[in-house]
């Protein structure tokens, strides 16, 4: 289980989400209108548009949000053309980095990203350099506070998925790319809403980092994050608990 795992989970236990809403509908809209684009306007045939959306109304987005990204990505309204671009790098400690950004402007982000690495001590890698070190995964986030862990896990493994782990008040449901959405049906069917799904890149090994080290991960990831045009970051990190209590 990477660190970067744990501190996506400890995030949402803190209420950052809920501090960042603006940040947080940006960036939804920005997916919801990218996901139109390159797989139409319904959901109901377009399985990465229905996830943005469903996380969309999750966060409380209002619906007419919602309906102009999409007529946005369908060409029904006129807005700004995005493209979805990845970066590779490598962060203090020889963590490894995958960032995806969706951007209006890959000149202006490419070296964002590279001042963000330099400035917390990491750099800019070539495509590929770090890629193969991640696998992608559906990953789904439900509050254990709602939802009976028990519960989740039989509906879950039922449709496919491979790991259920409880943690920091919530259940993190691991799934294969190919069962991502059969698995969120199977959980809707029973009752049970998500908090939040994504099809993230999540790494097949992790390097521990402590102490300083741990924190200037912690800063770079967090500052990476922050950005306007960065969707997701995946580090290959273990984190010092003590560190992780501390932030947590």
């Amino acid at each position: 289980m990477s660190g970067h795992s744990k501190w996506s989970t400890i995030k949402r236990k803190k209420g950052a989400a809920d501090a960042k809403r603006g940040q947080i509908f940006t960036r939804l809209i920005k997916e919801i209108t990218v996901a139109a684009r390159e797989g139409g306007g319904d959901p109901d045939m377009n399985p990465r548009l229905r996830t943005a959306v469903d996380n969309a109304k999750a966060q409380n987005m209002p619906s007419d949000n919602i309906d102009k990204a999409i007529k946005r990505g369908t060409g029904e309204l006129e807005g700004v053309s995005y493209v979805r671009v990845t970066y590779e790098g490598y962060g203090p400690g020889g963590v490894a980095l995958f960032i995806e950004c969706l951007t209006d402007k890959e000149n202006r982000t490419v070296a964002v990203i590279r001042h963000l690495l330099t400035k917390h001590g990491g750099n800019l890698g070539k495509d590929g350099s770090v890629a193969w070190m991640f696998d992608p995964k559906g990953q789904i986030l439900i509050d254990a506070s709602r939802h009976d862990p028990e519960s989740v896990m039989l509906a879950a493994i039922d449709a496919g998925a491979e790991d259920v782990i409880e943690e920091e008040g919530f259940v993190r449901v691991m799934t294969p790319f190919t069962a991502f959405q059969a698995v969120q049906d199977a959980l809707r069917a029973a009752g049970i809403e998500p908090e939040e799904a994504e099809l993230a890149m999540i790494p097949r090994t992790s390097v521990s980092v402590e102490g300083s080290t741990a924190e200037r991960v912690l800063k770079l990831v967090e500052a990476l994050e922050d950005e306007d045009d960065v969707q997701k970051v995946a580090a290959n990190f273990d984190i010092d608990e003590k560190i992780l209590a501390a932030v947590g």
